[in-house]
């Protein structure tokens, strides 16, 4: 991701970052913060969008901060935690006798918070029924606490922030059209980890140095190849997730050089979601908070069964080399991308195909050769490759199961049906 010059934007926004420790530069991270400042002078409705982890509560602050209201409260409530029959006491507040258990008059999130600022997290969370006294807020400046007839007025800014796609949601009423526009006046989009290229690695060395700084451990430090992993990974936990993955190796490889053999087991679902991000039999596998077991069984048989064709398609190339020179350069340039994807990690699986067919479509043109049509008479069957790819694994493990099934990135359970299925034991 090509990076940008930081000194293009106002020096407001390099201290909103190192304030409130925003670490980062890329494009797309700038540009938020720069609107966030931007906007916060102007009393208007900012709706922070971006997936779970992203940081989207520092916006809010930076808003508050920047703003007019910065020193009145700044209360933040997370609307999904709180349950659906006493959401409205929580923000609006209830008069004592509303309901069972108001033993005295409570003030909401909106009176405490009069003259300042109020973060509401994940708001597509809001019943229907709290969005109409929330549409009422931002039209009118008015509420009712629960169980009184009384209006009172709330000078409040809101800012919002969902992880929701809010135009679906409107689309199948879970969320109001008229309030999603009202709390959308500004959109503020925070981009996903895996868009921030080389933030990804700075993140990284600050939640390492963190670490060792607070439990006084000795420091990681990540080689060419850990890094490489690093921003191939997806990271569907975004930031949050990349700071879970470093505070576990800061500590299990304190003081260790870390390259991506170390880094690869902290990564979880690495195998998995190889299997999300491509097409197998079944469709595209959606694995978030699943169990992987049945997944892994089908991405297993899906890697040996395209090494063994990458293998055999090579070997016929080679093979054919001394009939067919000129072709054979332009099929090796095709083939090289194919043997580079086998050790890539997490995206490079997925390209198989793509580059696969391309090769297949050269080698029919040399199995012409009546030579060629033999060998693919006694190719051996995809059945015949894995069960010798686990034979050779068990080999080299001494016959133990455990690190066998730990090499091949199977669960023991599908290492013994297999060994029973091919008549192994």
């Amino acid at each position: 991701m090509t990076e940008i010059d930081t000194t293009s934007y106002p020096a407001e926004v390099m201290q909103a970052k190192q304030r409130f420790g925003i670490v980062g530069n890329s494009p797309a991270l700038m540009e938020s913060v720069a609107r966030a400042v931007r906007v916060a002078p102007i009393d208007l409705s900012v709706l922070v969008a971006g997936e779970s982890g992203t940081g989207k509560e520092f916006f809010p602050k930076i808003i508050h901060a920047y703003s007019p209201r910065k020193h009145a409260r700044y209360i933040a409530v997370n609307c999904g935690a709180i349950p659906e029959g006493t959401i409205d006491s929580e923000l609006f507040g209830h008069e004592k006798g509303a309901f069972t258990g108001a033993v005295a008059t409570r003030r909401g999130y909106f009176e405490e918070a009069d003259g300042g600022t109020i973060f509401l997290d994940e708001v597509a969370e809001l019943p229907l029924t709290t969005q109409a006294r929330l549409l009422r807020v931002l039209e009118t400046g008015e509420f009712i606490k629960v169980g009184s007839s009384t209006v009172q007025k709330a000078n409040v800014r809101i800012v919002a922030a969902t992880n929701v796609d809010m135009l679906r949601a409107v689309a199948e009423g879970r969320f109001r059209e008229d309030l999603y526009y009202r709390l959308s006046t500004v959109t503020i989009s925070i981009p996903p980890l895996r868009e921030r290229g080389s933030d990804i690695t700075l993140l990284a060395r600050k939640f390492a140095a963190d670490f060792s700084e607070r439990y006084l451990t000795p420091r990681i430090s990540l080689d060419d190849s850990a890094r490489a992993l690093l921003m191939a990974y997806r990271w569907p936990g975004n930031v949050r997730q990349l700071k879970n993955v470093i505070e576990q190796v800061a500590l299990f490889n304190a003081g260790e050089d870390v390259d991506s053999e170390k880094l690869r087991p902290y990564l979880p679902g690495y195998q998995s979601e190889l299997a999300t991000m491509g097409t197998v039999r079944g469709g595209v596998k959606d694995g978030a908070g699943h169990e992987y077991s049945a997944e892994r069984d089908m991405l297993l048989g899906m890697i040996l069964r395209m090494q063994s064709q990458i293998d055999e398609l090579q070997q016929r190339v080679r093979d054919a080399e001394s009939r067919h020179a000129p072709f054979v350069e332009t099929v090796d340039q095709i083939a090289q991308p194919v043997e580079s994807t086998r050790m890539a990690p997490t995206t490079s699986l997925v390209k198989f195909d793509h580059y696969v067919p391309a090769v297949a479509d050269e080698v029919r043109v040399v199995a012409e050769d009546p030579a060629v049509e033999q060998e693919e008479k006694i190719a051996p069957t995809l059945e015949d490759t894995e069960r010798e790819t686990i034979r050779l694994a068990l080999e080299r493990n001494g016959g133990r199961r455990k690190p066998t099934a730990a090499q091949l990135n199977i669960s023991e359970r599908t290492l013994y049906r297999k060994i029973k299925e091919y008549g192994m034991e």
